[in-house]
């Protein structure tokens, strides 16, 4: 019988089985302490061997479970299978497989890319091409090319096959875009005194620039404000975007990355450290014929024992970079050492390792973690002062992700706001952007202007270029969306809202009044609702119910709640 169709009808009993090769150990480990970390690792001990080389079998047996993530992704983005489970991609990967959206989309990328290179696919999915490789080739590795690729793949290192794909780009061999070309996008954090007065014009400003694109968001109507008073008033024609971005400017996230920091001294240099042999990636078949629920049952298992080893990458990745054995192994900085060691993409480990190191350091955030909090929420628990961890954590147990990063940001804005500071994340090439009109408006303006009057300068500008344009009549849809404060209101859906959806249909008698419409998306509204799948009951906006296949839906939770997922990983 073909493999695909045996594994089509599997109960759960069954899905428990074809993962149990696959599962993590049933091992609770305690956060790493700084003196055993020095201990184990840096001290040549055996127990810093054995984590390394635990380290090592958790990437293999994630990126294992990660292939048949990305297929089973990909088969969820066909036909209408995501408006039967009421979510957008990456908010169900985020909600329901504790996927963040990069990750998701990523991961969706690389199994519609493997449809069509059935050589690449076959080695991913036998071992012996790793992860970060097969992402690294998938641009190139195509039609007559992609048997020398992935022969390629499975003997050379990241760098060299990067350097590799870049020349043969160059002259214009393979399509499309690599799975991680947005992998190294930098974000830095503007931070800077904002006094009431010139908050209220940057607030006009950014509600005249919303007003104009309707959806768009503080980041890309920061950088329309930017974009205006540059468009006038050109800056520096000689700025170089390597330069450092000035005053209030700060790299976010993780340390930097950039492989340069140390000389790596190449596989002749790097330590002879204990493989692990290749392993396959589990069976569980994402045949055409499964129904949405079904692949949601399969991507749900797969996403627990995911869960399972990425614990264990988080804690023992943490020592390793803490020790600072990848750089004692020969390897140039600990992004290296993930990508060509471990296989694995390097900023998503890094993030892991990030959150197990705060984790380590604030007690509220790991009892959020020992009572089942999900590993994205805890990232944006993480974002908070420890003294304000403990009060948030019932709410993390109980709303969506999205709705929590939103409460949580809400508070956020307004203490910055009674403190007269503000704090925003942006892309580096918006943050670029803005940084050069900051810098012309102190060539106009005296080179003493804090970076906040800067801002209402800038703001300022475009209020007065722009203010006079008509930015569209205050239409009943406009009004309702407003009210909904420009989100689709559909749980766990993290959208601008698009469109006023009457809750009672127009054709069945439903009114226009402001109680029966509800704003959402276009995909909530036009293939969830108008598809069959998803509807919505009571009066807006305060006591409506949500149903998803005629039951009562609150949105992609985790199923049984955070903290019944954590148990049921750890039996997996």
């Amino acid at each position: 019988m073909n493999a695909a169709h045996a594994t089509a009808g599997l109960d759960a009993a069954a899905l428990d089985a074809a993962l149990a090769r696959h599962a993590p150990p049933r091992v609770e480990l305690p956060p790493f302490t700084p003196a055993e970390i020095e201990a184990w690792f840096r001290g040549g001990e055996l127990e810093g061997d054995v984590g390394e080389h635990l380290l090592v079998w958790a990437a293999r047996m994630r990126g294992c479970l990660d292939v048949e993530l990305a297929e089973g992704l990909t088969a969820l983005r066909r036909g209408d299978r995501l408006a039967a489970l009421g979510c957008h991609l990456d908010d169900y990967a985020r909600e329901a497989l504790d996927l963040g959206k990069r990750a998701a989309e990523n991961l969706a990328r690389l199994g519609a890319g493997l449809r069509e290179r059935p050589l690449l696919r076959e080695a991913l999915r036998a071992g012996r091409v790793r992860l970060r490789a097969a992402e690294t080739i998938l641009p190139v590795a195509v039609g007559e090319a992609e048997a020398a690729w992935v022969e390629r793949a499975g003997r050379e290192t990241v760098r060299a096959l990067e350097a590799a794909v870049r020349a043969a780009r160059a002259l214009g061999d393979g399509a499309g875009g690599a799975v991680g070309d947005d992998e190294d996008e930098a974000w830095v954090e503007l931070r800077t005194q904002l006094p009431p007065d010139e908050r209220r014009v940057l607030d006009e400003a950014l509600a005249l620039a919303r007003e104009l694109e309707p959806g768009s968001s503080r980041i890309e109507q920061l950088e329309v404000l930017a974009q205006e008073y540059l468009a006038e008033h050109p800056g520096d024609p000689d700025g170089d975007d390597s330069r450092p971005l000035g005053p209030g400017f700060r790299a976010r996230g993780p340390e930097s990355t950039r492989r340069g920091a140390t000389a790596s001294l190449g596989p002749d240099g790097w330590a002879e450290l204990p493989d692990v042999p290749a392993l396959p990636a589990p069976e569980l078949s994402f045949h055409e014929s499964l129904s949405a629920q079904e692949l949601d049952a399969r991507l749900r298992a797969l996403a627990e024992c995911r869960a399972g080893w990425e614990r264990i990458i988080g804690l023992c990745g943490y020592a390793v970079k803490r020790s600072g054995m990848h750089r004692l192994s020969g390897y140039g900085s600990f992004r290296e050492y993930v990508e060509e060691r471990l296989g694995l993409p390097a900023r998503a480990v890094e993030q892991r390792v990030a959150l197990e190191a705060r984790l380590a350091a604030a007690p509220a955030l790991e009892e959020a973690r020992q009572r089942g909090v999900s590993y994205e929420k805890l990232r944006v628990l993480a974002r908070l002062q420890e003294s304000d961890i403990a009060r948030w954590i019932p709410r993390a147990l109980e709303a969506t992700c999205v709705a929590l990063r939103r409460e949580v940001e809400g508070e956020r804005e307004g203490q910055l706001r009674a403190r007269g500071q503000l704090v925003a994340s942006l892309p580096r090439g918006v943050a670029v952007l803005l940084a050069a009109a900051i810098a012309s408006v102190r060539e106009r303006h005296g080179p003493a202007l804090s970076t906040g009057t800067c801002l209402a300068v800038i703001a300022f500008h475009f209020l007065a270029t722009w203010g006079d344009a008509p930015g569209g009549s205050r239409t009943r849809s406009r009004r309702i969306r407003e009210r909904d404060s420009g989100w689709c209101q559909v749980p766990g859906c993290s959208r601008h809202a698009a469109h006023a959806h009457h809750i009672d249909f127009r054709s069945h008698g439903g009114s226009d009044a402001s109680e029966n419409l509800v704003g959402l998306c276009a995909f909530h509204h036009l293939r969830c609702i108008h598809g069959g799948h998803l509807s919505v009951q009571g009066r807006a906006p305060g006591g409506l119910v949500w149903l998803l296949g005629g039951q009562v839906w609150t949105g992609p939770h985790r199923r049984g709640g955070d903290a019944t997922d954590r148990a049921a990983a750890a039996a997996c």
